[in-house]
């Protein structure tokens, strides 16, 4: 009885998450099929992901790769894929590389660099999106805006990658205007870079927005929205992360 009601709830917040990406998209006059949605797993048990695989989510994004590594096994990849969304350190890559189809979180080129090297070992090849830091903040990953494009044409010289995008993720803001400003500079840059027609960089998916400022973010152009509070409740940290 109670897996059952887990498993309802789950349905439940899928479908009302879907809706409202569904109406902030067409209120910006876009096809909501041009915004996916994933389940962000950090903290979350196999079990409470399968039950929103079982819900209708085909995309997890996993932030650790020791979390991914231990509940792997257990995950029901039949209809699902996993990107990592996470700061990657360069000796994890190996621990990842091959249980992922997109890492999203390439905020250096050292680390583009040991992915490569890892797809060459494996005889394999990754997608990737380059993070943008787009507010500027010391305390987050991701590459300096004015330093992007410059890095972008590096790194898609790398054996195995294939750039598909950017990932941002803004300050935290409660006006929702100063938070859709960060979304709208990271779209400009997006399409800048889309329009410079790079080799092997093709600036497919934007991704950008999380819980608190998914709307905002699709109104800005977001074609990926990176889901976990509102499609699993409040996270449980164990004591030792506290």
């Amino acid at each position: 009885m109670m897996e059952n009601h887990c498993c309802e709830q789950a349905a439940r917040r899928v479908e009302t998450i879907r809706k409202n990406i569904d109406k902030t998209a067409v209120e910006a006059q876009r096809d909501p099929a041009e915004v996916r949605l994933m389940a962000v797993t950090k903290t979350r048990t196999a079990e409470e992901v399968n039950e929103v695989i079982a819900a209708g989510i085909d995309l997890l994004g996993e932030n650790r790769a020791q979390e991914l590594c231990a509940r792997y096994e257990q995950y029901d990849l039949d209809r699902c894929e996993i990107h990592f969304i996470g700061r990657l350190q360069t000796n994890k890559v190996r621990q990842i590389i091959d249980k992922v189809t997109m890492i999203e979180s390439v905020d250096s080129e050292r680390l583009a660099q040991e992915i490569s090297r890892q797809c060459r070992k494996h005889g394999i090849e990754m997608d990737i999106l380059l993070e943008v830091n787009i507010g500027e903040e010391e305390s987050k990953g991701g590459f300096p805006q004015n330093e992007l494009e410059e890095a972008a044409r590096r790194i898609a010289q790398l054996p195995g990658l294939h750039i598909k995008g950017l990932m941002a993720i803004p300050p935290i803001e409660d006006e929702e205007e100063k938070a859709r400003a960060y979304f709208a500079a990271t779209k400009r840059i997006f399409i800048d870079i889309k329009h410079k027609n790079i080799d092997n960089v093709s600036m497919e998916i934007l991704s950008m927005g999380m819980s608190g400022d998914y709307s905002q973010a699709i109104l800005e152009g977001s074609t990926q929205v990176r889901i976990g509070t509102a499609l699993f409740g409040p996270r449980n940290y164990p004591a030792a992360q506290l």
